[in-house]
């Protein structure tokens, strides 16, 4: 018998935390797989053992417990009072206001991995078009060298900066990792991915762009 109990009345949510990790790596693991699956809903779901089943994809009751545990731990899941929808709208139209609030200094873009830009705030076009082009540059590379910065020199982040002379950050570099599709979103200054925007944003970009493949409970 499981020492869990789910608390009653509640609906389940990512953290911004949640979202983050949901979306920083390509690999799945149990706890990845869940917080995608949970993303890929069109409404927060009811914490019932039967959608936890099925939203982790684990048939074993006490191990799917155990797997929200583990989540609700790290701080990656929450219990909201009431159903929380997806976010609704052309994403030309929603994303910019989104991307606004993961900055203190309003400068920020979404780019996709061949280097155009889907939204951004705070910079000119032309400034907005190099940064989105770098942002390719930096995947590819990423992509290359992660082995050896991973195995070799235990370096798990996947973002990439340019830094002052006192290592401060100027512009960071965010890969994301939906579905088949991969982003960057690239930031002057200090990021601030602990807001509830930055889980509508990852929550509309998993439904626009993880939608072919989708795991829908009820």
């Amino acid at each position: 018998m499981s020492a869990f109990k789910l608390s009653e009345g509640l609906y389940l949510y990512p953290t911004p935390a949640g979202a983050y990790q949901a979306i920083s790596a390509r690999e799945a693991d149990k706890p990845r797989r869940l917080l995608k699956n949970l993303l890929q809903q069109t409404q927060t779901p009811p914490l019932t053992l039967q959608y936890l089943m099925q939203l982790s994809e684990i048939d074993d009751e006490n191990k799917a417990l155990e797997l929200l545990h583990h989540c609700q731990k790290l701080g990656w899941v929450q219990g909201v009072d009431s159903v929380l929808d997806a976010p609704r709208g052309a994403l030309e139209d929603i994303l910019p206001e989104l991307l606004d609030k993961l900055t203190e200094n309003g400068k920020v873009l979404l780019a996709d991995d061949q280097g155009f830009y889907l939204a951004c705030s705070g910079f000119p076009h032309e400034a907005a078009e190099e940064l989105s082009a770098l942002s390719a540059d930096l995947a590819i590379l990423h992509k290359r060298r992660s082995g050896l910065l991973i195995n070799n020199l235990g370096v798990a982040s996947q973002a990439w900066a340019i830094i002052d002379a006192f290592g401060n950050s100027q512009i960071g570099f965010w890969p994301i990792f939906i579905g088949n599709h991969s982003f960057v979103i690239a930031i002057a200054g200090i990021p601030h991915f602990n807001q509830a925007e930055f889980v509508t944003l990852v929550w509309a970009l998993t439904i626009r762009y993880a939608g072919h493949d989708s795991l829908k409970v009820g």
